[in-house]
């Protein structure tokens, strides 16, 4: 039986929110050569799939995270599905910018939440985890208590991994690289000696095919 993994995987590969180029690199914004690009945000076009993806992340706090009584999405990517869930779980709703207005309030955290809540963090995407971290942190001084984070999709870095734990933050997707490169490989998206490349990749993202 497929794994809620492999189908998000595989949806993922269909609109193209997940594009897989290990001949032709994309650039990153932080310099990195990289063989995949995802936009998880093209899941938003898509009504059946905006749908999945909402009420799949609700199964996942309901699961892990049955304590939460309010949500955070992290701008801003994930403020548009935050919103999603919490008004399908009725909890309140707030969005974490990186930083601080320049102007106006100076708001960081926009919306209000009771004190004290016990907040869940929806993220769209992890990469080396450093933004989505900085949300909880912002939380965390905001007098705020993070349970956890759910997000779409995970790159699944070794220095993510270490950076939640050394946060104390458990974190739940719905899918991840290795499922992508999965159905990938089984749909003939990518050819069979394309693995070990994507795989090389993910062992060490900062320094692959550095020019």
């Amino acid at each position: 039986m497929e794994t809620i993994k492999s189908i998000f995987a595989k949806k993922l590969l269909e609109v193209k929110a997940v594009k897989l180029q290990p001949d032709e690199p994309f650039t990153w914004a932080s310099g990195w050569r990289s063989p995949i690009y995802t936009d998880n945000r093209k899941t938003l076009s898509y009504p059946a799939l905006r749908s999945f993806v909402k009420i799949e992340l609700c199964h996942l706090i309901q699961e892990h995270f049955p304590e939460a009584d309010a949500v955070a999405g992290v701008a801003t990517g994930a403020i548009a599905q935050g919103a999603l869930v919490a008004d399908e779980m009725g909890l309140p709703f707030c969005y974490v910018r990186p930083k601080p207005k320049d102007h106006g309030m100076g708001n960081q955290i926009e919306g209000e939440l009771p004190a004290g809540s016990k907040v869940v963090v929806v993220e769209d995407l992890i990469s080396t985890g450093g933004s989505s971290l900085k949300a909880v942190d912002a939380l965390r001084q905001a007098g705020l208590q993070v349970v956890g984070m759910v997000a779409s999709f995970t790159y699944g870095f070794p220095v993510a991994e270490e950076a939640f734990r050394e946060a104390g933050i458990q974190l739940f997707t719905l899918s991840d690289y290795e499922h992508v490169v999965a159905e990938a490989a089984k749909t003939g998206y990518i050819a069979e000696n394309d693995q070990p490349v994507l795989a090389e990749w993910r062992k060490n993202p900062s320094e692959w095919r550095k020019e």
